[in-house]
Order: C-alpha cells, then sequence, then structure tokens
C-alpha cells in the first residue's frame, strides 16, 4: 500500500513537469509555424506543356531534265546520343531566354526568378512552371518566356540555315564556274570547227559511209558502160561523136538529098572512069559534079554538126540504113557512160571533202563528246547542290525540332506559397509525435515498478529508490 501510495504521489508530482515540456515543446513548433504562416508573402506558380511530335518529315522534288532533289527531317528521337527535349531544357534555363523574359516583363533578372523544367520519361512532354508574385504575374512570366524560347529558336533555326547558305556559297560558286567555263570551251570548240554536237559526227561518218558505198557501185557501173561504148565502138570502127554526128546528118532532109546527089555524082563518076581515061572530059566533068556535090554535103554537114573537115573526114556521110540503131545505142551508152563519169567524179569529190572532214574533225569530236559529258555533269552537280539549298531552307527543323505548346501557361486560383495546410499538417503531426514521446517517458515509471515487483528480497526497495 505504501508503494501504492507513494506511486502515485510521485506521478502527482511528475504531472507539472510533463505538463512544462508539453508547453514548451508546442510553442517551439508552433511558433515558427505561426511566424512562417503570418510573414511568408503569398507566391503563385503557373504551369504549362510542351511537347515535340516525334514523326519525321519527307519531301521530294523532281526537277526536269535536271534530277531529283529531297529533303528528309529525321524524327528527333531517332538519335540516341541527342536528347531534344534536354537541349530544350537546358535552353529554357539559359541566362539570355531569362534575361529576353525578364527584359520583356521590365524587371530585374534576378526579380524574375528561374523556372523549374521537369521532363517525362519516355516521352516528349516538357512541363514548365514559374512562380510569381499573383495570379496574373505568374502567367505573364509564363507567357514571356514562352516568347523568348520561341524567338531564340527561330533565331537559332535561321543561324543555322544562314551558316548552311554561307558555307554552301563558296561551293555553288565553283560549281557555277565549272559549268560556265565549260560552257564557254564547247562554244569555242564549235566555233572553230563548225561541229555542234557528237551526233552531227556520227551523221557525217554514215554519210562518208554511204558516198563510199555508192562510189563503188558507181564505179562498178561506169565500167561496164565504158566496155559497152568500147565494144561498140570497135565493131561500128567509129566513134560515139561521130555516130551522133551522123545520126544527126541523116536526119536532116536537105543533108539526105545533099548525100543523094552526091551518091548520084559518085555513080556517074565511077560509070565515066569505066569508059574513058582520067583526062577524058566527061570524067572531068563528072569528077567536078561529084566535088561540087561532096563540097555542099561536107559544108552542110559542118554548119549541122559543127565538126572540122579534118573530123568529117572520118565520117560516112552515106546513107547509114541498118546501122542507125547501133548508132543510136552507141550514142545512149556514152551518154549514159558520160553521165556516169561526171556523177563519178562529183561523187568522189564529196567523198574526199567528207573523208577530209571527218579525219579534221576526230579530234575535236571526242574533245567535244568529252566536254559535253563534263558539262552535262558539272550541271548536275550546280543544280543538285542549288536544289539542295533550297530545300535546306524548309529543313528548319534539322537540328532544333518542332516543339509546340500543349499547355499555355495557367492561371493559378490559389496561391503555392506559403501552404498553410500543409504546415498546419506538418506542426499537428510534429506536436503528436513530441506528445507520443512524452508519453512514453510518462509510462518509463509502471515499467520499472513492474520490472521490480518481480525482484526478489529486501534488494527491491533499494532498485526502487535508485529508480526514483
Amino acid at each position: 500500500m505504501r508503494l501504492l501510495r507513494g506511486g502515485r504521489v510521485a506521478d502527482a508530482g511528475r504531472l507539472p513537469r510533463y505538463v512544462g515540456l508539453l508547453a514548451i515543446g508546442s510553442a517551439a513548433i508552433w511558433a515558427p509555424i505561426a511566424a512562417y504562416l503570418a510573414t511568408a508573402p503569398l507566391r503563385y506558380t503557373s504551369e504549362m506543356s510542351l511537347i515535340l511530335p516525334g514523326a519525321g518529315a519527307s519531301a521530294s522534288v523532281n526537277l526536269d531534265r535536271i534530277g531529283q532533289a529531297s529533303s528528309y527531317a529525321s524524327s528527333p528521337f531517332a538519335s540516341s546520343s541527342v536528347s531534344p527535349t534536354e537541349t530544350y531544357k537546358r535552353l529554357l534555363a539559359a541566362e539570355r531566354i531569362l534575361d529576353a523574359a525578364a527584359g520583356h516583363m521590365e524587371m530585374r533578372r534576378e526579380d524574375y526568378g528561374k523556372p523549374r523544367v521537369e521532363l517525362v520519361d519516355q516521352t516528349g512532354l516538357i512541363h514548365v512552371s514559374i512562380v510569381g508574385n499573383s495570379a496574373d504575374d505568374a502567367k505573364a512570366r509564363g507567357d514571356a518566356l514562352l516568347q523568348a524560347f520561341f524567338t531564340e529558336i527561330d533565331a537559332l533555326r535561321a543561324d543555322e540555315v544562314a551558316r548552311r547558305e554561307t558555307s554552301a556559297g563558296g561551293a555553288i560558286e565553283e560549281y557555277r564556274n565549272s559549268v560556265q567555263s565549260t560552257r564557254a570551251e564547247i562554244s569555242r570548240l564549235q566555233k572553230e570547227t563548225g561541229l555542234i554536237s557528237p551526233e552531227q559526227y556520227k551523221v557525217l561518218v554514215a554519210e562518208a559511209d554511204t558516198l563510199s558505198g555508192r562510189l563503188r557501185d558507181l564505179t562498178a557501173t561506169l565500167a561496164e558502160k565504158s566496155e559497152a561504148v568500147v565494144a561498140l565502138e570497135q565493131a561500128l570502127s567509129t566513134t560515139p561523136s561521130l555516130a551522133a554526128a551522123a545520126l544527126k546528118l541523116h536526119a536532116d532532109s536537105e543533108f539526105a538529098a545533099l548525100a543523094t546527089q552526091m551518091s548520084e555524082q559518085a555513080a556517074l563518076l565511077s560509070q565515066a572512069r569505066g569508059r574513058y581515061g582520067e583526062n577524058h572530059p566527061e570524067v572531068k566533068a563528072a569528077r567536078v559534079g561529084h566535088e561540087a556535090a561532096r563540097r555542099q554535103a561536107l559544108d552542110r554537114a559542118a554548119g549541122l554538126t559543127g565538126l572540122t573537115e579534118a573530123a568529117l573526114a572520118g565520117l560516112d556521110l552515106s546513107h547509114v540504113g541498118n546501122r542507125a540503131e547501133l548508132l543510136s545505142d552507141l550514142v545512149k551508152l556514152e551518154a549514159e557512160r558520160a553521165g556516169l563519169a561526171a556523177e563519178h567524179e562529183a561523187l568522189a569529190e564529196r567523198l574526199d571533202v567528207a573523208e577530209n572532214r571527218r579525219l579534221a574533225l576526230i579530234e575535236p569530236a571526242a574533245r567535244l563528246e568529252d566536254l559535253q559529258r563534263d558539262f552535262a555533269v558539272a550541271e548536275a552537280v550546280f543544280a543538285s547542290a542549288m536544289a539542295r539549298t533550297q530545300t535546306n531552307r524548309s529543313d528548319l527543323f534539322a537540328s532544333y525540332p518542332l516543339v509546340q505548346v500543349l499547355e499555355d501557361p495557367s492561371l493559378p486560383d490559389s496561391p503555392s506559397s506559403p501552404r498553410r495546410k500543409l504546415a498546419i499538417a506538418a506542426g499537428a503531426a510534429a506536436t503528436l509525435l513530441f506528445m507520443v514521446g512524452l508519453g512514453l517517458g510518462w509510462m518509463r515509471r509502471p515499467l520499472i515498478d513492474r520490472l521490480l515487483a518481480t525482484g526478489q528480497g529486501t534488494s527491491a526497495p533499494a532498485i526502487r529508490v535508485a529508480a526514483e
């Protein structure tokens, strides 16, 4: 009973101490919380989200007689070594971006603050939050950050395109000079030789081969005609010119009459010579008549044919009779032979000119073909470079992928700091834990008494006293 009473008296004596500790602990917990909630300014957080589309884009343009120009922008997530979301995360927090946003808000860089940028794994999402003094201020800061970010992205893309064009300008100028110099060399060669294209030289070679074949055929035909003319000349014992003259003479009626008269006088002369001597008056008269008729016939023949008297001496002035057809064949064959000979000569001259030109154009044709091949290659390279430069202008998202605003900066409806409920909950939790600690301290004495009750003999009071 004494122990019990003593224990209760002891508990009554401990209670004020524990109540005082509880008051001091609660004051230590709630005083900072109350001071924080009373003095901390209200802060509002505006949130926004950006997204990077994951698909690439491609374009292809066919240029007539030049080739094809292609433009392809790969997916921003195709490369495992470069993450566009990490790039944009760093860019959103870059000093020049924040300086531009602060300048847009007309405030100092230190007063603007720094945004909080978070990436969502396995996606192209970028969450951005920024703190302001009011809901409108936080939203305005988010809008300024977006504007500065997209302005910087556009500037980086324009700078990339400009640098590409600058680096490609020298190569394009070199390609242009190569095309112009090759074109000038082709023009100079065409003016000097008159050869427009390698196809023209091929036509010239084909023409020379055709002329050569025609000349061989014509040579054979001319040889046949010449042999036929020679055979008739030998058979008729005359020449084609005399045969033509004979046919012309005997086609003339006046000459035919003179030839008949000359034949009659020749017959009278022959009869007189058969009867009388050479000095007989009748023979002389017949000779004079025959000579007069012969002279008239020769004069008429000379007038018709234009032949000299020496040439007419070999002409048969008598009636041609059945020989007319053979003489006509001889004249015809000679005319054909003369025509073939003229054609052969003209064809031989043409062939000689063609062969000389072909031989003279062998090297220029080969040179022209090489130049045109070089020109085609240079033109294709130049056109490809120009097309690639033009398509690169539209490929704005090669290094800086397309980014879109998924969520505009929000207008917060409540302050994000200080968090009153969280502070009160934290204070209450701390108070509860402190009370639990005091409860455990309060329960220490009954536990010790229970342990002492299990002790032996007189040692128990000493242990109890020590515990007290």
